[in-house]
């Protein structure tokens, strides 16, 4: 038995293996997991059923973090 309800596809991709995953981590989101070579990006994404009132704008923000790894 497993704690979450995950969802997980692979496929060729070229020469490239492409997994994608749901239902892991983010579960309040709408989010998948894509894994391809050795990169892995996360993808959310949240909505509200009803707009505020007088709200004429779009609120969309990309949060872009880079991490590397240091080597002694």
């Amino acid at each position: 038995m497993t704690m979450f309800n995950t969802i997980k596809r692979e496929f060729q991709y070229g020469n490239q293996q492409v997994v994608i995953e749901t239902g892991r981590i983010a579960r309040q989101a709408n989010s998948i997991l894509v894994h391809m070579g050795g990169v892995t990006v996360l993808v959310a994404a949240v909505v509200k059923s009803e707009a505020k009132e007088g709200q004429n704008f779009f609120p969309l923000t990309v949060n872009y973090q880079e991490k590397n790894v240091c080597s002694g």
